[in-house]
């Protein structure tokens, strides 16, 4: 059987750092796969901040925005370096890097921006990048995400059992997979916030000394206040119909910094309630475009929401399901999203299309990303 490395990188929109897997892969059925090593790079303070200022539009400046599209280049290069020299793989044995890169911002419908230079990473590493995957699902009509639903489809597809595959980073995302999942109308969108206002509100609860909520420990501590979370419910977007997708441009600091404006409540209590907002808009989507449709027989969920216990409980309690995590199923919930995307660029070199169109909403089925070589 004819395998593959190939290297998959992500940062997401928690800005925390980037996650870096490598992956063997079967040339003829990319459903088979194993992880061989994982790094995750948390970023600096100061590159941590850098990020955040070009994602905000009152911030946001063209020579920043132009910089750090290099600089983030460089630093996914770096990861990637670090990752084969912990697994004592030669660069010359990979077939590819697959990079998301850091959004920056993105208009669902309309267009996106993703930045880190794959000019750079190809340079530095000499090994061959997949980049900018959302573009051409967009020009296809599509959202340009969620992206991840191929990976839950190769993985979870099969079963029997009816999932939803929940990822919580800073955005919720959801992919109903396996058993009645083909009774609906689309099986994947975004739900909502995820860990962005909780780890807004965290850092507010320890002065600046945690950027999240480590281990749910800060949320159990705080009081839940459930009429504040019904009232964040209503925001429009969760009103919206799938396909759909969100960002930091809706619920990021802006968003968050208005929601202490407007309520009176101690810095615990609101990393508790962020949580719990967090699970409820999760709970109120599937009732609303999941559950019409099929029954759902569990949860797994993937991302750093995955690591907080807190989190989790909520959304067993009021969701009324078994929630799971991906480490129950061999899967690493760290390197999911790297992997994820470590597996689209297979599908690119191949010239495989790799979108899922009941996610997205695209017209058909494209290949993603733009190849640079070495």
């Amino acid at each position: 059987m004819v395998e593959h490395l190939v290297v998959g990188l992500m940062s997401g929109t928690s800005i925390d750092g980037v996650d870096a897997a490598l992956v063997r892969v079967s040339a003829e059925n990319p459903g088979k796969f194993s992880l061989v090593e994982f790094v995750s790079t948390p970023y600096s303070q100061s590159e941590r901040e850098r990020i955040l200022q070009i994602c905000d539009p009152r911030t946001a400046t063209l020579p920043e925005i132009c910089q750090m599209n290099f600089r983030l280049g460089e630093i996914f290069a770096q990861a990637v370096l670090d990752l084969l020299n912990r697994a004592k793989v030669d660069p010359g044995a990979v077939l590819c890097v697959g990079s998301h890169g850091q959004t920056i911002y993105h208009i669902p419908g309309d267009s996106t921006l993703q930045i880190g230079e794959p000019s750079i990473i190809a340079r530095r590493t000499g090994i061959t990048t997949v980049a900018d995957f959302r573009p051409a699902d967009m020009a296809a009509g599509g959202q340009g995400a969620p992206l991840i639903p191929y990976f839950d489809q190769l993985v979870f597809g099969a079963d029997a059992t009816t999932s939803a595959v929940q990822n919580i980073g800073g955005i919720g995302n959801v992919t109903v997979v396996g058993g009645s999942a083909e009774q609906l109308p689309w099986i994947a969108f975004d739900t909502g916030p995820g860990n962005m206002i909780m780890d807004f509100m965290a850092e507010l609860a320890t002065n600046g000394e945690l950027s999240y909520d480590r281990d749910g420990l800060l949320g159990s501590e705080g009081v839940v206040h459930e009429e504040v979370v019904e009232e964040l419910l209503t925001h429009p977007y969760f009103s919206e119909k799938p396909p759909k997708s969100t960002g930091r441009e809706l619920f990021g600091k802006e968003y968050s910094q208005q929601l202490l404006e407007k309520y009176d409540l101690t810095p615990l209590d609101w990393v508790a309630t962020a949580t719990a907002f967090t699970a409820a808009s999760i709970v109120q989507q599937y009732s609303r475009f999941i559950l019409p449709y099929v029954a759902l027989d569990r949860i797994i969920v993937g991302g750093g929401g995955g690591q907080n216990p807190t989190l989790l409980e909520m959304l067993a309690k009021r969701s009324g399901l078994p929630v799971h995590i991906h480490e129950d199923f061999g899967i690493s919930t760290d390197a999911k999203e790297a992997i994820g995307f470590a597996l689209l660029a297979h599908a690119t070199m191949h010239g495989q299309p790799s979108n899922v169109p009941r996610a997205t909403g695209a017209k058909q089925q494209v290949v993603l990303g733009k190849i640079v070589h070495s």
